[in-house]
């Protein structure tokens, strides 16, 4: 192999490293804390005392749970009314709602 071959070989792979990894923080950046509209054990963390994180949430749309969703869509998310037929949304901050007993 030429060493203007091996050069562009290098060179290639930096480039698409740095594209993974820019592509990566940038993904990262663009998601927030959403509190609340995570099912049982798919939270990503927060679900209150007792717990390691990730996963442990034991009620559905737990309060004090939350899950990454994409930036500025956490107030969006609608999950199912509560069986009082009250609205649940998704929160920026821990709720107070949908504990577990």
């Amino acid at each position: 192999m030429s060493n203007t071959t091996k050069t562009l070989a290098v060179a290639g792979a930096v480039a698409a490293a740095l594209t993974a990894s820019l592509a990566t923080t940038a993904t990262a950046q663009a998601q927030e804390k959403c509190y609340g509209v995570s099912l049982a054990g798919a939270n990503d963390c927060a679900a209150g005392p007792g717990t390691s994180c990730a996963g442990t949430s034991t009620v559905d749309y737990q309060g004090n749970a939350w899950t990454l969703v994409p930036a500025g869509t956490c107030a969006d998310i609608e999950v199912p009314a509560m069986a009082d037929g009250s609205e649940r949304m998704g929160s920026l901050e821990e709720l107070m709602r949908d504990l577990p007993a």
